[in-house]
């Protein structure tokens, strides 16, 4: 088949293109591509949260659109963005209310709006009478110990390299940003030293002669990842902090330890473990859904050793 022609046309909002005879939004440049998507989302155009509202109201018979009436006519660009952070609009997709500045709570939408909890029952539940969870013993609450790290295996073949300490390694959303976005801003790299740091406790620091601000080296079978140390008793002993999504093309050395490659980011330390229970589905809430239901990161369950970098190398 010979290739469909595509032409530019430039429309009042966003530009568009012509495709089979038909007209698309333009996704040619990437800078189009975000535009389009935050033209598309509620969060960042308010006529269609308007629109979602109403919606939603038919389905639980309840007044709602009145949640972005107010700011039907806000929309956020890709320009706005890069000028600073937005605050995002209401939208039905999330359970939290944002009108007049107030800060994002999760499930204020079913609570203060009497909107159905999105569950088999339309409430909280506790008891889950699905027999994959029955069979795993997740049916209600409970508590299980975490397996030790010789279970986890993240250290089968790798051996500590001079003074270090095993530590079991989390990763927290972003401290100074969103993901990556807006890591890179002055005043933020400001408040996190320039890099994003590895917080650890103050007495297992001290045991392998670690002192605040000093670089380090984390390692385990999976990769390494080198930056500075936050040394704090606020962070209690065996476990370290290494907030996720910095970009590896800011304060990144190269690691001594794995023959002077680029260290890496924060899941250059982890691997994918999937947990049978969150990938069943057919059951009320228990369905898949692309970044709602479905395997989550493994952000608690890795071990690593850590040590003062001997020689910082760029």
């Amino acid at each position: 088949m010979a290739p469909i022609p595509i032409q530019i046309v430039e429309s009042k909002s966003h530009p568009v293109i012509e495709w089979g005879g038909k007209k698309y939004p333009s996704l040619k440049r990437a800078e189009e591509a975000a535009d389009a998507i935050l033209w598309f989302a509620p969060e960042t155009n308010g006529e269609l949260a308007y629109r979602a509202y109403q919606f939603i109201e038919k389905k639980v018979g309840l007044p709602l659109a009145d949640l972005a009436e107010k700011a039907r006519d806000s929309r956020v660009t890709y320009k706005d963005l890069q000028a600073q952070p937005r605050r995002l609009l209401n939208s039905p997709i999330w359970s939290g209310l944002m009108t007049n500045g107030r800060a994002y709570a999760p499930f204020t939408y079913n609570y203060e709006r009497l909107v159905p909890w999105r569950t088999l029952t339309g409430r909280q539940q506790f008891y889950f009478d699905h027999e994959g969870y029955i069979a795993f013993g997740e049916n209600l609450p409970t508590y299980k110990p975490s397996p030790t790290p010789k279970q986890y295996g993240d250290l089968k073949h790798t051996t500590a390299q001079g003074p270090s300490k095993m530590l079991n390694y989390l990763t927290p959303h972003g401290k100074w940003h969103i993901h990556s976005t807006y890591y890179d801003n002055h005043r933020m790299l400001t408040l996190s030293r320039g890099i994003e740091p590895l917080w650890m406790n103050d007495q297992d620091a001290a045991e392998i002669g670690i002192n605040d601000n000093d670089w380090v080296e984390m390692y385990n079978d999976h990769g390494v990842v080198c930056t500075r140390a936050v040394v704090s008793a606020r962070v209690p002993r065996g476990a370290c902090i290494f907030y996720h999504s910095p970009e590896r093309t800011i304060s990144i050395p190269k690691s001594p330890l794995r023959n002077n490659r680029r260290a890496g980011g924060h899941n250059s330390l982890t691997r994918i473990r999937l947990k049978p229970v969150l990938m069943m589905g057919g059951y009320g809430q228990f369905t898949f859904h692309f970044n709602y239901w479905g395997p989550t990161g493994v952000n608690r369950d890795t071990h690593i050793l850590v040590r003062k970098l001997e020689k910082l190398v760029w």
